[in-house]
């Protein structure tokens, strides 16, 4: 029971959360257009404009989504998948910290749901940190 809490709870939620933002992501790149979008502030609006107008970052954060996210849904590999979605993760801590502190909540228990599943998985990331 405490492995459903600890970590298959968190790790359905982070995957479907993932997996939502790399839908929206393809979406906009399709229609240029958003399925969903919180409130963003203006200099959050340029960031995000910034990253969808390079060219290639956008996609590439979305694919990475989309598999990390998968990757956890369908629990395969997601030491792995929460490894790709990591350094997305504190981009998007520090996004709503530093442009965008409205979002701060969801931020949070993002970081909080990550967290749970690193502990969870601190085996199979020891080999990093040798």
């Amino acid at each position: 029971m405490k492995t459903v809490f600890l970590v298959t709870i968190p790790r359905i939620l982070l995957g479907l959360l993932f997996l939502v933002s790399a839908i929206d992501g393809f979406w906009w790149l399709a229609t240029g257009t958003n399925l969903i979008h919180p409130p963003t502030s203006e200099r959050g609006l340029a960031f995000e404009a910034a990253l969808q107008n390079s060219g290639f970052i956008w996609p590439m954060v979305k694919v990475v989504n989309l598999v990390g996210g998968l990757s956890l849904l369908f629990n395969m590999a997601p030491a792995l998948g929460l490894a790709l979605l990591a350094p997305i993760m504190t981009v998007i801590v520090f996004f709503h910290l530093v442009l965008n502190p409205q979002g701060l909540p969801v931020a949070l228990i993002m970081t909080v749901l990550g967290l749970l599943l690193v502990f969870a998985y601190r085996d199979r990331y020891r080999g990093l940190f040798r």
